[in-house]
């Protein structure tokens, strides 16, 4: 496959274009990518110097430029997001804007190219809450957040290029995911980098909201299966059947690096916060994906990556990430400043 992968600087990106020259010899790579907070060449050092691999910087709105690379592959792999919940809730417009337009840009590139597949990827989070069983791909799209509507309205476009136009398209939708070279916005890393300094780790209202926490590496391999062996105009869920409390992150984190449980603290719930996801994986599974990396086994490789690399995620948390941090965790503002 000749594939254009967008967002492939991000966490989940890098990692398919990591895993994608290294197991498929034969395929070669663009990755567009605009280089936002959240992206990160660093990401793609083990790449940067493959003769199948390419950058290019640019945004997936742009529609000349994204149709000029739709010309040259066969394949697009959507992983350009938006995707952080609690910036949504501060500038919905900016989701809207890429979630949702992006995508459009990148089917009609994708339609004017005549591509074999497009896949697009998505989250358990357009299903909105589930208090109980686990949501089917069938299962209506009720999202609660800015960030899941926009997941949501891109989906919506997918499925229309897929009946209007015969698109070849596919859709995967995977829980939270965790692991290497994440940015330390989200929980886990968050959690882990705020230990590493002695920092309290701001746990939302009671603590209770349950997650199925997913492996970097397996949600790229469920992406790699469900685009090289899934049907097109078909839907796949990614989750491991088994959900954590905020509560519980934590506490694997403090165990892990040998610190008390006084550095947990409790701040003011996120608007509207989903009490739980989850996905039946059945119909991944019976093209053969299984997870391979249990959440402890995982957690324990991810804080030691953290704990090792701090070169790597020191130089994200100052500037603009104590800004947004300050405003989304104002109980805890005086010890973030002062980092």
């Amino acid at each position: 496959m000749r594939l254009l992968i967008t967002g492939g600087a991000g966490f989940i990106g890098s990692a398919f274009v990591r895993m994608t020259l290294n197991e498929h010899p034969e395929d070669s790579v663009v990755v567009l990518d605009k280089l936002t907070y959240a992206g990160n060449l660093a990401n793609l050092e083990a790449v940067a110097h493959d003769p199948r691999y390419r950058l290019v910087r640019g945004d997936i709105c742009d529609a000349t430029l994204v149709g000029t690379l739709a010309g040259e592959v066969d394949v697009i792999v959507n992983f350009a997001a938006e995707s952080h919940v609690d910036r949504s809730l501060e500038a919905p417009g900016h989701f809207i804007q890429t979630d949702v337009f992006g995508t459009y840009v990148l089917l009609e590139a994708a339609r004017g190219a005549g591509h074999r597949r497009f896949l697009q990827v998505s989250t358990d989070e357009v299903y909105g809450e589930v208090r109980s069983g686990r949501s089917l791909e069938s299962a209506p799209m009720r999202p609660r957040s800015p960030y899941s509507a926009s997941k949501a309205g891109g989906e919506m476009l997918v499925a229309a290029y897929r009946a209007s136009f015969g698109l070849p398209a596919i859709v995967t939708r995977g829980c939270n995911t965790y692991g290497p070279h994440q940015y330390p916005e989200k929980i886990i890393p968050l959690f882990i980098t705020n230990a590493i300094d002695g920092l309290p780790l701001p746990i939302y209202g009671d603590g209770g909201a349950l997650r199925d926490y997913l492996h970097v590496e397996d949600h790229c391999r469920g992406i790699d299966l469900a685009l090289r062996h899934g049907r097109p105009g078909e839907d796949y869920n990614l989750g491991t059947g088994n959900e954590v409390s905020g509560v519980d992150v934590a506490d694997m984190v403090l165990r892990l690096l040998g610190l008390p449980e006084s550095l947990k603290q409790f701040v003011t719930d996120r608007p509207g916060h989903d009490r739980r996801y989850a996905v039946d994986s059945t119909k991944l599974g019976a093209l053969g994906w299984v997870p391979k990396i249990d959440l402890p086994n995982g957690m324990e490789e991810t804080v030691r990556w953290y704990r090792d690399h701090e070169q790597w995620w020191r130089p994200l948390k100052s500037g603009e990430f104590w800004e947004f941090y300050r405003r989304n965790y104002r109980p805890l503002s005086t010890g973030a400043a002062s980092s």
